[in-house]
């Protein structure tokens, strides 16, 4: 599934973002700790992810095809700044909830197999 994030606040700009984008940032923990505790997304939040995920590639987990694809995709799009990282953030929030709330769901195929 490919979601769209607004990369600027007129609206005028957009960024794809997959569900692979998105298990990349959960398999990194890549948003973990990148926020201060002062909430504000800035172009410094921005760079400390740019740097982190740099840091990443030039370790083993830079032939990871799916880090190389977020990077190009996502990251380093040139519409990435700080108003794109934050919807960035709370698409992954939300991506994250979902998931968590679909695995809390059991499965009626399942339950029905245990009996």
């Amino acid at each position: 599934m490919t979601h769209k994030i607004q990369a600027n606040q007129s609206g005028t700009r957009f960024i794809e973002v997959s569900d692979d984008h998105l298990q990349t940032l959960q398999k990194y923990q890549l948003l973990n700790h990148l926020v201060d505790s002062n909430g504000v997304v800035d172009e410094s939040v921005v760079d400390k992810l740019k740097l982190n995920i740099r840091s990443m590639l030039e370790t083993e987990y830079g032939s990871d095809k799916n880090l190389l694809d977020l990077c190009l995709d996502v990251v380093y799009d040139k519409n990435m700044k700080a108003f794109g990282l934050q919807g960035l953030i709370a698409l992954y929030n939300q991506w994250e909830a979902d998931n968590k709330a679909t695995e809390a769901t059991p499965d009626d195929d399942n339950t029905a197999n245990e009996e």
